[in-house]
């Protein structure tokens, strides 16, 4: 009988702790995702940014994007590797996104937060979609952007971008 027994307390042991810590997981989890903005008027200056990027991102006004970009760019693409030069950086933009590829963000996604002397960081998730193909299913990607502030002038230094 003890054979049996002790197997079986053995597994609800297991279970239990499983429980336990799963529990903890979710909990953790739950504290995680309850963001709010330290800075609310550095949140909106990161937000109305991204806004004026990606208005031109959609409608290919490289100028405007070129002045939001750093001549200091690092832009990390999952699938594409590091990019360190703006003006590849913008030609690849003309080539390969300029009236075929548009970008929505998650509303209320976005998560920013300063970092002390030398600007921001945001982060959120996206969406893009390729206009040549508009039955392509589009899923949600995280991206991390570095924001420089010198003289009252926002630029992203860094670009992470993941899909």
């Amino acid at each position: 009988m003890n054979k049996v027994i002790i197997p079986l307390v053995l597994i609800v042991i297991a279970a239990v702790l499983s429980l336990s810590c799963n529990s903890e997981k979710k909990e953790a989890l739950d504290e995680i995702k309850s963001y709010k903005p330290i800075d609310i008027a550095l949140q909106n200056k990161i937000e109305e940014l991204d806004s004026l990027f990606f208005t031109a991102y959609n409608t290919c006004d490289l100028d405007q994007q070129s002045e939001l970009i750093s001549e200091d760019i690092e832009f990390f693409h999952d699938k594409g590797g590091l990019s360190t030069s703006k003006s590849d950086i913008m030609e690849a933009m003309k080539n390969n996104i300029c009236g075929k590829v548009t970008r929505e963000l998650i509303k209320g996604s976005i998560e920013v937060y300063p970092i002390h002397n030398y600007g921001a960081v945001q982060i959120g998730y996206h969406k893009f979609f390729n206009n040549q193909e508009p039955d392509a299913i589009s899923n949600p990607s995280k991206f991390i952007t570095i924001w420089k502030n010198e003289n009252n002038t926002w630029q992203m230094s860094r670009i992470v971008s993941l899909h």
